[in-house]
C-alpha cells in the first residue's frame, strides 16, 4: 500500500503517511479480509500511489448456467423424493385403495377416501418443505449453493460477496413465488439481462449468484 501524495510505502492498517502526514482513505480489502464487489466488470481495481492493482474477480452467473443447475437439483430432489413417496404410499395402503376402484369407475364418486387425501397432503408438504430446506440449508452452508450450483461452480452470496444466512436464503427461496407470478417467465429471465444477472427473487433478497473464479 502506497501514499497517494508522496508514494512512500505504508504499513498495513495505516491511516496517515509517516513521511508527509497525508491521510489515506483507500483500503486494499474490505473488513474481514474479503475483497468488495464494486461493479459488474470482470474485476474491481483500487488505485494506490497512481498504480492500479487488481484485487478481486467478479463473474456473475448467467441465465442458462442457472437453468442447468436447476435441472440438476430437480433430478437430485426426485431421486430422494420418489422412494419416500413410494414407501409412504405402501405404508398407507394407497395401492389397495386404487386397486379396489372398479375399472372405468369414478374413484371419487362417493368422495375422496380420507387416506388418499392424507397422502396428497403429505406430497404437498414434502414438496414445499423439502425444496425449501434443500435450498436454504445448502445455500447458507459452506457450500454456498445447492448441489446443482456446486457442480457448475456457482455460489449464492449477499451484495458484498459474503455467505448468506439461513433467513436470507429462505427469503430468496420463497421470493421465487413472486418471481413465478410474472408472466412469460420474465422474473426468471431477468437473470439474463440485468446488470448483475439477478432474477427478481435475487433482487428481493439482495443476493447475487456468482461464478467461482
Amino acid at each position: 500500500m502506497y501514499c497517494s501524495k508522496c508514494g512512500s510505502t505504508l504499513a498495513d492498517g495505516s491511516t496517515f503517511c509517516s513521511q508527509c502526514s497525508q491521510s489515506t482513505s483507500l483500503s486494499p480489502v474490505a473488513a474481514g479480509g474479503a475483497a468488495p464487489i464494486m461493479a459488474s466488470t470482470p474485476a474491481s481495481v483500487f488505485v494506490a500511489g497512481g498504480m492500479p492493482r487488481r484485487v478481486a474477480t467478479v463473474a456473475y452467473a448467467g441465465f442458462w448456467l442457472r437453468v442447468l443447475a436447476y435441472f440438476i437439483d430437480a433430478i437430485i430432489l426426485g431421486v430422494f423424493a420418489v422412494p419416500i413417496l413410494i414407501g409412504v404410499a405402501m405404508a398407507m395402503g394407497i395401492g389397495g385403495i386404487l386397486a379396489g376402484i372398479p375399472r372405468g369407475g369414478n374413484p371419487f364418486a362417493e368422495g375422496m377416501p380420507p387416506m388418499f387425501l392424507l397422502f396428497i397432503w403429505f406430497c404437498a408438504l414434502l414438496a414445499i418443505g423439502g425444496t425449501w430446506l434443500y435450498h436454504a440449508l445448502l445455500e447458507s452452508s459452506e457450500w454456498e449453493g445447492t448441489a446443482g450450483k456446486k457442480a457448475l461452480g456457482l455460489i449464492v452470496t449477499d451484495m458484498t460477496g459474503q455467505r448468506v444466512s439461513f433467513a436470507r436464503a429462505s427469503g430468496r427461496h420463497f421470493g421465487k413465488i413472486v418471481t413465478s407470478f410474472i408472466p412469460l417467465g420474465i422474473g426468471y429471465a431477468m437473470a439474463g439481462f440485468t446488470e448483475k444477472r439477478q432474477a427478481l427473487h435475487d433482487m428481493l433478497a439482495s443476493c447475487l449468484v456468482l461464478r467461482k473464479g
